[in-house]
């Protein structure tokens, strides 16, 4: 049997970050057994669709590596299908039109909750005859059309992660497959769709598992093939809820424009609930085609942790070349306001000079804004604590400063001169290294953290070196 797997997202909003992750167990799943992957838009829900949403998922996807094969596939072209199939139920008697208005199915609601009985519809027009029927339809009362569930026995499920489940028949609900204005619930369509396409493979959140039998059934009154069903774990925050706005970025979108790699969050997020075996941490997207196995994903939830992913997109972006770190982290600089939209080869071999000092020390690329903004622009201001330290006060720093300019005056300004002068100069003065390197660090950088201070000074240059200092000596 092929393996066939899709991920169907409603456009409703940005792709959201667990969502990412269901699409790649799906993806790798599929590709693992040389299948097919599909992109399937579950768009029937107008009320709830947001314009630009399904570029923004298909862009998400494509910027993770996972590539869709065939054609995107729309539920809102396809009403034709639910429509026949749903005529082909009211006639084997295994659904049937409920006319009941909202104001009725409101009242039922509020008393079963007064009566301490499951939610859910009270079954009015289950048994409803033909003449009453055909009276409410020639009066043109709108409807919607309900599946017939069995009233008694069981329906076993199985889930590939959790075994064989149970459901009573009798706590199942007459769900909604078309609504009064011709569209299809979830419940109808994804069946219909599944089928269509021949999917092997359902992949979708825990939250489903009570809906499965209903799916089921609907799956036996058709006639078809059951697929495999997976429901994998939510995907949890750090305060031990679905992961959310609260804990921080959620969307994919968010992500990428936090400066996050798209290798680090597909390696992070496979780990999410898999592992191959207690060692391996760092998988290619290649790697993980290799060696997924869908029916290793654990069952329990997975909490999502922030400093791991830092950690996973610092390690990778570390391991880039000079030439592909550049490329990914220039909409950084011209976002930071640094450089322009079109940068000149001055901008780019100046990126380039300062990208090696800072690929050791930053883990989202979006730090490159705050972390690389005094190789572009003068300290305005200065917390004046940062040039005090056990043994120097300000006036020490400023006449350590004071000494230290034509120093820099009449040194050549690469690396190596650099570091020769400031050594000669701490041992002709007999002063710590730290009391000297500190005031400088400060004054030009306007902070006490920076990459190597000698290749920070080579590549803001001698003369916006000096000016800085002077700068700093007039303000202290």
């Amino acid at each position: 049997m092929e393996i066939r797997t899709r991920f169907a997202p409603s456009p409703t909003g940005h792709l959201h970050i667990g969502g990412l992750r269901s699409a790649l167990f799906s993806y790798l799943w599929a590709k693992h057994n040389n299948g097919k992957f599909f992109l399937r838009i579950e768009d029937t829900d107008r009320s709830r669709y947001v314009e630009g949403a399904v570029e923004g998922i298909k862009k998400s996807l494509l910027w993770a590596g996972i590539n869709w094969d065939g054609e995107v596939i729309f539920q809102s072209e396809r009403f034709e299908l639910y429509q026949k199939a749903a005529n082909k139920l009211l006639e084997a008697g295994k659904a049937y039109r409920c006319f009941c208005s909202e104001s009725r199915l409101q009242r039922v609601r509020k008393l079963r909750e007064q009566n301490k009985l499951p939610s859910g519809y009270d079954r009015k027009c289950r048994n409803l005859t033909k003449e009453e029927i055909d009276e409410h339809l020639s009066n043109g009362d709108p409807y919607v059309i309900r599946l017939k569930v069995p009233l008694e026995g069981d329906t076993i499920c199985n889930d590939l992660l959790r075994g064989e489940i149970k459901f009573d028949n009798s706590t199942l609900e007459d769900i909604v497959l078309i609504k009064s204005d011709g569209f299809p619930t979830y419940h109808m369509a994804h069946v219909i769709d599944d089928n269509d396409m021949q999917i092997s493979h359902v992949t979708r959140g825990e939250e489903w598992i009570s809906s499965m039998p209903v799916h089921v059934i609907l799956f036996n009154y058709f006639q078809f093939p059951l697929p495999t069903y997976v429901h994998l774990p939510v995907v949890l925050g750090e305060s031990g809820k679905k992961l959310s706005k609260r804990d921080g970025a959620s969307s994919v979108q968010e992500f990428i424009d936090a400066g996050y790699l798209p290798e680090a969050i597909i390696n992070y997020l496979a780990l999410l609930g898999w592992a191959y075996d207690d060692q391996t941490h760092i998988f290619n997207m290649q790697q993980l085609i290799d060696l997924f196995d869908i029916s290793k994903v654990n069952k329990s939830s997975a909490v999502f942790s922030y400093e791991k992913l830092d950690w996973y997109n610092g390690h990778y972006i570390r391991s880039l070349s000079l030439e592909d770190f550049y490329n990914r982290s220039l909409p950084f600089f011209i976002k930071g306001g640094f450089v322009n939209e079109k940068p000149t080869k001055e901008n780019e071999e100046y990126i380039k000079k300062i990208l090696p000092q800072i690929q050791d020390r930053i883990f989202k690329l979006s730090d490159i804004i705050s972390y690389c903004k005094f190789f572009f622009e003068k300290p305005k201001t200065y917390n004046l604590d940062d040039f005090v330290d056990k043994g120097r006060d300000l006036s020490r720093s400023k006449e350590i400063l004071l000494k230290i300019l034509p120093v820099f005056k009449n040194s050549e300004f690469d690396e190596k001169s650099l570091e020769d002068s400031l050594r000669i100069f701490i041992e002709k003065e007999g002063i710590k290294v730290k009391d000297l390197f500190m005031p400088i660090r400060v004054a030009v950088c306007g902070t006490r953290f920076s990459p190597g201070l000698f290749e920070t000074l080579s590549i803001i240059g001698k003369d916006e070196t000096v000016e800085r200092i002077e700068y700093a000596i007039s303000q202290l």
